[in-house]
């Protein structure tokens, strides 16, 4: 697939101008998503050229859309352009053998998660009851109720629009009598139900993991278990982005308190800007 979308890309921008595309194009179903480059010379008009020539030469390809701003706020949404094909945002998303109805304007997704997220599933232990505190569509929390043997997934999300796709997806993928839809603020929901229930915390919202953390732990079945953490880590020349990682998750456990506890993983989840990182940091809390 990369080769090819090389390929395409060379063919229709030049390989100066598609060297700073092609590797930001994301298949999600039927729809290309292309990520807004970081140089002011690929055009509006360059990428929509490319997406007409996708749509033409790719048969699975029915839609393209420009990622044009980054991921923000509480729904975890950004601004998309339409680019070619079906003016269509919302398409079936299919990974590890798992549906997913999802629209690229109302939820986050993104493939590039897909090795964390059947890497956190095989992970999970038979009768594990997990709390997956910024759940979006539902990907995790339902890939984890497919491939492993939980007891039950508490899957929350603030967005509606994810409440409902979650709702969906579990009865798409014939999981909902494990996964739970919760629709609210994971801090509240926590305090307010799910506090000491959980072995197992995700928490996949970099902007928000080290605030939230507290909350976290208080899900935890015990004060004990295991949390992953999600972070955007921003790395200056010769600075190690996983030492980084792991510094500050170890300082806000211990600006809460934590002592007792080891870091089993620290690793690169994908790039998300110049010199910034997606990092997971998997804390075992004993």
């Amino acid at each position: 697939m990369a080769r090819l979308l090389r390929k395409i890309a060379e063919e229709v921008l030049g390989p100066g101008k598609a060297g700073k595309v092609w590797s930001r194009i994301d298949i999600v179903g039927d729809i290309a998503v292309i990520k807004k480059p970081f140089t002011p010379d690929v055009t509006l008009e360059d990428l929509r050229r490319l997406g007409e020539e996708l749509v033409k030469r790719l048969p699975y390809i029915r839609s393209v859309w420009l990622a044009a701003g980054p991921v923000e706020g509480a729904y975890k949404t950004r601004e998309y352009i339409h680019l070619a094909g079906e003016e269509r945002s919302d398409t079936i998303y299919v990974e590890h053998g798992c549906k997913f109805h999802v629209d690229i304007r109302k939820v986050f997704i993104t493939p590039r998660l897909n090795y964390e997220h059947l890497r956190v599933a095989r992970l999970v232990g038979r009768g594990e009851t997990v709390t997956n505190m910024f759940a979006g569509a539902g990907l995790f929390s339902i890939i984890i109720a497919c491939k492993s043997s939980p007891r039950k997934v508490y899957s929350i999300d603030v967005n509606p629009h994810a409440y409902e796709f979650m709702v969906e997806n579990a009865r798409l993928n014939r999981v909902e009598n494990v996964v739970e839809p919760i629709l609210g603020d994971a801090r509240d929901v926590i305090g307010s139900r799910l506090s000491g229930t959980s072995d197992r915390v995700l928490m996949p919202l970099p902007e928000l993991a080290i605030e939230y953390l507290p909350y976290a732990l208080e899900a935890l079945r015990g004060g004990k278990g295991v949390v992953h953490v999600y972070l955007h880590v921003h790395y200056a020349k010769g600075e190690d982005p996983l030492e980084k990682s792991a510094r500050l998750v170890a300082r806000r456990l211990e600006e809460l308190g934590v002592s007792d506890y080891r870091i089993s993983l620290v690793r690169r989840v994908r790039p998300v800007g110049p010199r910034t990182l997606q990092t997971v940091v998997d804390v075992v809390i004993v």
